[in-house]
């Protein structure tokens, strides 16, 4: 009689196969910022400009290698920003990421708080130095009040013979004339621009976000981060491009006037400005 497996021995064997379909089903992290990425027309340099991640490791991340982010803790937040430049909900991919390399990173430790009272001040003996200098200007202090007195003494004796006091002697005040405020800058000095030039000003209103610029000739002529509050203004003979990192953030005038585009926040704006009226190119 031959033994064969029962079906309950057959089950966890079932069970796996499932488990693996799911898998196979799911596409991989970087599989999935890729083909998002291609989905939102963007290239690997747009990704590494919009996120400051460098472009090797944009290519890394997209091909499932995550050993050139230098952690779980840099990977985790190179996920996370350029799941936002493609316009993906980060959370579901660091949850997989987590369950693929061991969950979340382990917490620090709090350091100890600092205790004030075991720092006690170094008892010394007394100043004597200081002591004699606060006697003798005491002593100078005195000597001086009573010479004083003695010339006050005498003035009012010529006061009483008869005698004026001289008139250089009465004290002239003289009030000064108080500064005139200088003007402040105003944001409507833009609108003062000069008419045969294009001028573009951005304001990070509402968070910060990374501006590019670029004159006629392509030069480059900004590329950094606006914090909130930061504001920068370009000017060119006939025309300026931009790309806006995270446009919805940004509060724009050109030439004068405000563009009233409904920038979505995260969203990565091409924009060209040129003389006349605001005109995106």
């Amino acid at each position: 009689m031959s033994i064969g497996n029962s079906p309950e021995d057959e089950r966890p064997f079932e069970n796996e196969h499932v488990e693996a379909d799911r898998e196979e089903a799911r596409p991989s992290i970087g599989r999935a910022l890729q083909q998002a990425r291609i989905a939102a027309g963007l290239t690997v340099d747009d990704v590494s400009s919009a996120t400051r991640v460098r472009m090797n490791i944009v290519h890394a991340i997209e091909a499932d290698d995550f050993s050139a982010c230098g952690g779980d803790v840099y990977a985790r937040g190179h996920i996370r920003a350029l799941a936002k430049a493609v316009h993906l909900d980060p959370e579901p991919l660091l949850a997989q990421y987590g369950d693929e390399h061991g969950g979340r990173p382990a917490p620090t430790p709090a350091a100890p708080l600092f205790e004030a009272e075991r720092i006690r001040p170094e008892r010394r003996g007394p100043n004597w130095t200081a002591a004699m200098v606060a006697a003798i200007v005491a002593v100078i202090g005195f000597v001086g009040f009573t010479m004083f007195q003695g010339d006050d003494s005498g003035n009012e004796a010529n006061v009483a013979e008869g005698s004026t006091p001289s008139d250089s002697a009465s004290p002239t005040t003289k009030t000064k004339k108080p500064a005139d405020p200088k003007p402040e800058a105003s944001d409507s000095a833009i609108a003062a621009a000069p008419q045969d030039k294009v001028t573009v000003r951005v304001a990070a209103a509402d968070g910060r976000s990374w501006i590019a610029a670029k004159d006629h000739n392509g030069r480059m002529i900004f590329d950094g981060v606006l914090k909130q509050g930061d504001t920068k203004t370009f000017q060119d003979s006939s025309k300026v491009q931009l790309v806006l990192g995270d446009a919805g953030a940004i509060d724009l005038f050109v030439n004068g006037k405000k563009i009233e585009e409904n920038f979505q926040p995260g969203a990565v704006e091409r924009l060209t400005y040129t003389k006349g009226d605001p005109e995106a190119g």
